[in-house]
């Protein structure tokens, strides 16, 4: 008898401890396209938070006396995926918060399980405005620009009385890009008109067909004729530029996307667009660290969505450090109106829709490349200030 009531102790006291020592970490999951076709955005943003959970610790990977565990969880670029992950890691995997994911399809899926869980989730990099719009709950926030910022800085690049037509995917991120796109243009250049939208399946290869529809909607119409381009994933400027469209004077305006898709822009020298993120404009310590070790470990330097995991990183641990530990009610009143340093600069989420404000860049391709990363020249870095958001929840 003796013997069984120590072993129920031991047993007891083990299971105690254990209980413990999870209570003492910190656990975040980290929901993203781990595979699909936006892995290589997505593992971007999987070293990205990593190097900026590491560089925010001093390398120690925890805060406050408790250890940080990152569990990470494959989306697959598919919504209903991406819910039952979410779901598993708040209820089996117990985790604090969550990060992601990458395509705003399955970021859509993923929001209403974080309100059923009251956890957090922490919106990186889907764009999706509405995300922080209609389909949004006070439990997201928004590290990532959102389909407006990329509009608003898109549009501030085209001048004077221009005839804009768009090239976009046919889903949420492609359709909601145009809708805020067409309407910064609006308020930012009222000569400028778009005359015509073009939506092509996500995994278009040939191009030829929305070319042409394209080439057709503007070859006719007087003075500057650009063709604007909103896509995620395998870029078609290089197929579209294949057809020559400059046969009737339409230009191509391409948004920002990683390196080895801009790569593959070189010969286009002089195109312009904007972007969030590229590694050479931003100067602060932060993004200095960041280029230089992202340099010595990968060979290259950071790219597009690394930055944005990075931000993720500052905003949770910022979050935790001013709610003083992970109760749910308390990181959200620490991070309504909380800024965090970025590699990109200061970011702020806004409370009304926790969507973080923050600044863009105007970019040109550069005609004097000095290695095969040195692509864009800054024309100039548009402020947070500068980018209307308007507040599209319904809080």
């Amino acid at each position: 008898m003796k013997t069984r009531n120590s072993l129920a102790a031991f047993a007891l006291a083990l299971g105690a401890a254990s209980a413990f020592g999870q209570a003492k970490e910190i656990r975040i999951a980290h929901v993203y396209d781990k595979t699909g076709p936006l892995e290589a955005y997505a593992k971007q943003t999987q070293a990205g938070l990593m190097m900026g959970l590491e560089y925010l610790t001093g390398g120690k990977m925890e805060l406050n006396g408790r250890k940080i565990v990152v569990i990470e969880k494959d989306s697959q670029s598919k919504p209903d995926v991406g819910k039952s992950q979410l779901a598993a890691a708040f209820g089996d995997d117990k985790v604090d918060l969550a990060i992601g994911p990458t395509n705003s399809g399955v970021a859509l899926a993923m929001l209403p399980v974080a309100e059923e869980y009251k956890k957090i989730l922490v919106v990186e990099p889907a764009v999706a405005d509405s995300i922080t719009g209609d389909k949004w709950n006070r439990y997201i926030f928004r590290t990532s620009r959102n389909s407006t910022q990329d509009a608003v800085a898109g549009a501030a690049t085209i001048q004077g009385d221009a005839q804009v037509a768009t090239l976009a995917q046919d889903y949420a991120f492609g359709r909601d890009g145009v809708q805020s796109f067409k309407e910064a243009l609006a308020k930012i250049n009222p000569k400028a008109k778009v005359v015509h939208e073009e939506y092509a399946p996500q995994q278009t290869s040939d191009f030829t067909a929305p070319a042409q529809r394209l080439f057709d909607a503007l070859k006719d119409k007087p003075g500057r004729k650009i063709i604007v381009i909103i896509w995620a994933g395998a870029h078609p400027m290089t197929k579209i530029m294949d057809l020559k469209p400059e046969r009737f004077g339409i230009e191509v305006a391409p948004g920002g996307n990683i390196l080895p898709v801009m790569k593959t822009w070189k010969s286009y020298a002089g195109v312009e667009g904007a972007i969030y993120y590229y590694y050479g404009f931003p100067k602060n310590k932060m993004n200095d660290w960041l280029v230089a070790e992202h340099q010595k470990r990968f060979n290259q330097p950071p790219d597009f969505f690394t930055a944005g995991g990075f931000a993720a990183a500052s905003a949770v641990l910022e979050a935790i450090k001013k709610a003083g530990g992970t109760d749910t009610e308390k990181l959200i009143a620490a991070m309504e109106g909380l800024s965090f340093d970025t590699p990109k600069g200061t970011m702020t989420f806004r409370k009304e829709d926790h969507q973080a404000l923050q600044a863009m860049y105007h970019f040109r391709i550069k005609k004097e490349q000095k290695n095969e990363w040195d692509l864009l020249e800054l024309v100039r870095e548009i402020p947070a200030k500068d980018i209307p958001l308007p507040i599209r929840n319904k809080r």
